[in-house]
């Protein structure tokens, strides 16, 4: 764990109840989580967890995850998938794809050559309060690609999410096999 004082005030979303909160400038931190380009930090001033997202990586004496460009050749679908790996709960750190929160994705291509993406995600627990955010989050990385008009990422609870449902890689990430 990185201990950090911020240099300016900045907002946060506490985990797990996504209440949104700012965090003073001088407010010591400890980043416990930096994946996807956002950041959880344990703040003892405040007795909790919190989410620090990339567009305030300034407030941590970070620089600002830069989009991924796309590789060349690289279709749409194939972008999606990798932009959606780019997605974490801030409490786990196996990206939302990996862990089997995506439950469907299709993409509707538009008459002027711009497509829709909607994407159907569930969470691991029906009560978390991060839902919103890591659904926000997905569709701001979504609308960065190329070609995007339109990004929704909803979320659903059919079917309930289990453990099988992570990916080799999640459970081999997460020490489960």
């Amino acid at each position: 764990m990185e201990r950090i004082e911020l240099t300016r005030d900045c907002e946060a979303t506490q985990v797990p109840m996504g209440d949104k909160v700012v965090l003073e400038k001088g407010c010591e931190v400890m980043i416990t989580q930096s994946l996807g380009g956002t950041f959880t930090v344990q703040v003892p001033a405040y007795n909790g967890l919190f989410r620090i997202a990339a567009h305030d990586a300034d407030a941590l004496g970070k620089t600002p995850a830069q989009a991924a460009t796309p590789v060349g050749g690289a279709d749409l679908e194939s972008m999606v998938w990798e932009a959606l790996k780019t997605c974490y709960d801030p409490e786990i750190p196996v990206n939302v794809v990996d862990l089997g929160l995506i439950y469907g994705m299709e993409i509707h291509p538009d008459a002027d050559g711009a497509s829709r993406v909607n994407v159907k995600m569930t969470l691991t627990a029906q009560g978390c309060g991060m839902g919103a955010t890591i659904a926000l989050d997905a569709r701001e990385k979504l609308m960065m690609l190329p070609g995007v008009s339109e990004a929704n990422v909803e979320l659903v609870w059919d079917p309930p999410w289990n453990p099988q449902m992570i990916s080799p890689e999640g459970r081999e990430r997460l020490g489960l096999d």
